[in-house]
Formats: structure tokens, sequence, C-alpha cells
């Protein structure tokens, strides 16, 4: 039965905060605007902050909430051997693929940063915190959030290593690193042609928000 924990996580992973908060808040829906892409970066364009921080911590709390039920359901065992570490290993990647390829949002998804975040912060504080200190040094010094999240994305593993040896989630991560790198491939063009937008730096305006009648 604990198999069934990796489509669960699934189910949870796919839960898209952009569409959800952009509902709420009556405001267009995030595939329609910017880049496409429904995420905490792209609500922003929006204008409305309170929305932006809602989708980040969303995305991020899912994929944090997905582990922890994993890790209580399995016991501590996402350091060690044995078949609860690859189960554990399954969540870590079918939360990050629910949120990449979404069931209930027609499979049109996020880039996976802010998931990728709570999933090392359901795996270990310290792991998260090192992970996100990547992403802000990145960010702060060369203003790029994609190119930040591309380095954390890869130092993440790598740190997990270093903490833990090499053990099945080290992995799985390395998965979820590479699923993100896929996702900004975009991205990664635009960094080399140079045409890829800094944080801070002014965006189109997103379509209008549609009249809703009482």
């Amino acid at each position: 039965m604990n198999w069934l924990l990796i489509p669960l996580a699934y189910l949870i992973g796919s839960v898209s905060f952009a569409v959800v908060v952009s509902k709420c808040m009556r405001l267009p829906d995030p595939h329609s605007y910017g880049s496409g892409n429904p995420g905490a970066t792209n609500v922003l364009r929006t204008g409305n902050k309170r929305a932006a921080v809602f989708t980040l911590l969303g995305d991020a709390l899912k994929g944090w909430l997905a582990v922890i039920i994993a890790r209580t359901v399995l016991g501590d065992v996402g350091l060690s051997g044995g078949e609860g570490a690859w189960i554990l290993c399954g969540v870590v990647i079918a939360v990050f693929l629910g949120h990449l390829f979404p069931l209930f949002h027609g499979f049109k998804g996020g880039k996976g940063v802010a998931t990728a975040c709570g999933i090392l912060f359901g795996i270990h504080w310290i792991l998260g915190i090192a992970t996100l200190s990547t992403w802000l040094i990145v960010a702060f010094f060369l203003r790029y959030s994609s190119l930040a999240a591309l380095a954390a994305a890869v130092f993440a593993p790598i740190y997990y290593v270093f903490l833990f040896g090499f053990q099945p989630m080290a992995i799985a991560l390395w998965i979820v690193c590479v699923l993100l790198i896929w996702r900004h491939r975009s991205n990664i063009r635009h960094l080399m042609n140079g045409t890829e937008s800094r944080i801070g730096a002014k965006k189109a305006s997103p379509p209008a928000t549609e009249s809703h009648t009482p």
C-alpha cells in the first residue's frame, strides 16, 4: 500500500496554484499572458504581489507536503536504502512531474522552481536552506531568476551527496534537476542570446481582467 504514496504525490503536485489563486482573485489565466508559464513570476506580471506570493507559497507547500506525508507513513528512510527509500524517491519525482504536467489543468504546468524548493525542505531543512541560498546569491549578483534556478537545480543533488552521501535520493534529485533544466530550455536560449530579462525589468502588461457580472 505504501506505493500508493507515489500517485498521491502526483495528484498533490497537479494542483497549479497559479491557476487556482488567479481564479480566486479574479485575475487573468496565467497561461494567457507573459511567458504563459503558470508560476509566481508570471503571476507577478499582473501587478498583484499578493497573488504572486500565494502562488509561490502554494507551489512550494505542495512539494513539502507530499514529502512529509510520505516520510510520516514510511518513517525516516530518506537517507538510507531499502524499499521505503525508493518509494520516497518516487514521491519526489511524482510530485514534481505533477507540477510540470498537472492532471487538473490540461497537463500545462509550470517550471517547478518553487515546488523543487518545497521538496528539498521536506527532505531536510539544511538541504533546503543551502539550495535556496544558492538561488539568492546568483539572483542578487547576476539579476537573472532563470539562471539562479538553474544553478540551484545543479547544486541541490551535489549538496545532498555532500551532506548525506550517495543514497537513492541523490538519483531522484538528479532527475528533478534534469527536468527543471529541460523546462528552462527557452530561458537558456535567451541567456545565450543575451535577451533574457533581468529581475526588476519592466514587463508588458497582461490582458485586462474579464469583467464579472453579479
